[in-house]
């Protein structure tokens, strides 16, 4: 009796221990291509929206249109650019960490990168809509000082690619039909 409760164990153990290693095996998040598709599939709507952004604003910036309409048009905008850029986040975030060495690392890196633009984004339409549209001089004048910073913050939240050391990353960006 004690010899069939003793393989049955040794059976068991046999067994938890392949699950577990198994487990592992999955646990390490997707491929590099993988995660590099995941990402360029989440950033593509994101740039379409930036860029709608830049150009919608700078039609707003030269178009006869009233200061409480542009304020309006704009808060909107910015609003959009601050939604796009948290989708964004999220989808990254959702495509787990890529198992490349440094991974966690890169996607934090991802995510950091896109929550500082949608901050940015938010800070800029609150700015432009706490603007009284009384005088135009003086509220365009408002939302060109918003655009500069929003320009500053932007710039100074750009993902270091230069930290992205991993070969096997570079290597899937470039290939995978959703990064081109």
């Amino acid at each position: 009796m004690r010899t069939c409760r003793a393989a049955a164990a040794g059976k068991l153990t046999v067994v938890l221990v392949t699950l577990a290693l198994l487990a592992a095996c999955g646990a390490g998040g997707p491929s590099p291509r993988a995660w590099a598709a995941s990402v360029c599939s989440a950033l593509t709507p994101w740039r379409a929206e930036i860029s709608k952004l830049t150009s919608s604003t700078n039609e707003q910036m030269t178009a006869q249109t009233t200061p409480a309409q542009a304020k309006e048009n704009l808060v909107r905008l910015f609003g959009g650019a601050e939604q796009a850029s948290e989708d964004a986040r999220r989808k990254v975030e959702q495509a787990g960490v890529p198992r490349v060495e440094h991974g966690e690392e890169i996607s934090a890196g991802f995510r950091a990168s896109l929550a500082s633009m949608r901050d940015a984004y938010g800070r800029a339409g609150s700015t432009i809509d706490a603007l009284s549209t009384g005088e135009a001089t003086a509220f365009y004048d408002g939302v060109r000082a918003a655009v500069e910073v929003l320009q500053q913050e932007y710039d100074a939240s750009a993902l270091d690619t230069s930290r992205l050391n991993s070969e096997e990353l570079k290597r899937a960006f470039d290939e995978v039909p959703e990064c081109r």
